[in-house]
């Protein structure tokens, strides 16, 4: 009689397999449903969705943090080795191309998964010798419909596209991440009109110093039409950098670039004192609370980030701008309580 495999004799590895099949199924499922929701929303700020329910969602729904960086080369199978830089192109081709029909096919996709990673160095080895590469750069020249006649470049673009098995859908997402690059790279233009905003908000403060009265003082309190003017160019200013943040409309990495530090920083500098004064002026902090605790906007956080992330300093290390909101919440307590805070505010604003 023969025996049993030793598999089948121990209890405890058929347990242990089980257990880690559904392991694999459930990060299978788990992968897929982050790259779901990343893919989607991305998709949708992509095609310049402007339904506020997208922002909503996206604040109660915690998106995986990750995202494609470096170059991807994609094996068709056939030989062929498709290269991609553009992350959001990549993050698209990802998603599409490892989607499932239902969730019992999850245990099979990983399994497959594994045994296809086993096997890419060969098959990246063997399509390197064979030459044959597509660069997926010139993502606008991607077609919208299949009436139009390509060059050469274009059809092996498309040859490409079909060798992964990806949709047309997923063809014209990859045009739309193109489109989109080129539209950041523009951003430099819009410099010239944020910069010229600045200047206004600096004649207002050289005004208010010729006259004797500091810049945040005279726009609390609102008495001339230069006031109304400031807080005008304010909100222009506001609108320019934040719907450029809200549409992604700015280029990768560009927080790192010294030049958009250094807008950056001026921005904030110069206008924040101002939203802290419209906030103080109108008694927000009764009813939300102190300016830095509940109510400071993304777009100062995001540029003082810039700052401390290029100088390499500690978190906080340049809240100068906060200066006015911190004296605001001061004056409502009892001086021998903030006796040292406020000697020490004024030691700094005299360095």
């Amino acid at each position: 009689m023969k025996s049993l495999p030793s598999s089948i004799q121990n209890p405890h590895i058929i347990s242990t397999r089980l257990l880690q099949d559904q392991v694999m199924h459930q990060v299978s499922l788990t992968v897929m449903r982050s790259a779901s929701s990343i893919a989607s929303y991305a998709a949708c700020n992509l095609q310049g969705c402007t339904n506020l329910l997208l922002e909503t969602v996206s604040n109660i729904v915690q998106l995986s943090p990750y995202r494609p960086f470096g170059t991807y080369i994609f094996c068709t199978g056939n030989g062929k080795l498709v290269v991609i830089e553009n992350p959001d192109a990549v993050l698209q081709l990802l998603f599409y191309s490892s989607q499932m029909s239902s969730e019992a096919e999850a245990a099979v996709v990983v399994a497959r998964s594994l045994n296809e990673h086993l096997l890419y160095r060969n098959e990246m080895q063997e399509s390197l010798e064979m030459q044959d590469v597509v660069y997926l750069n010139n993502l606008t020249d991607i077609p919208l419909s299949s009436n139009v006649i390509p060059s050469d470049e274009v059809a092996s673009m498309n040859s490409a596209l079909n060798d992964l098995g990806l949709s047309k859908v997923v063809s014209l997402r990859s045009r739309r991440v193109g489109e989109e690059e080129e539209e950041r790279g523009k951003i430099d233009l819009n410099k010239t009109s944020i910069v010229d905003g600045l200047s206004k908000i600096q004649e207002y403060q050289t005004k208010c110093d010729i006259h004797k009265v500091g810049y945040y003082d005279a726009f609390k309190l609102q008495e001339t039409i230069d006031d109304f003017n400031a807080n005008v160019k304010r909100l222009e200013l506001w609108d320019e950098i934040i719907e450029m943040l809200k549409r992604y409309e700015l280029p990768d990495s560009f927080e790192g670039r010294k030049d958009w530090i250094q807008l950056g920083t001026q921005f904030r500098r110069q206008v924040e004192p101002l939203d802290i004064a419209n906030y103080y002026r109108h008694l927000k902090n009764e009813d939300t609370g102190p300016y830095m605790i509940r109510a400071r906007p993304k777009r100062y956080r995001f540029t003082q980030i810039w700052l401390e992330h290029a100088e390499r300093v500690q978190t906080g290390a340049s809240s100068e701008s906060c200066f006015w909101a911190e004296v605001e919440e001061l004056r409502n307590k009892p001086f021998v309580e903030v006796q040292n805070r406020v000697l020490s505010l004024e030691t700094n604003a005299g360095g």
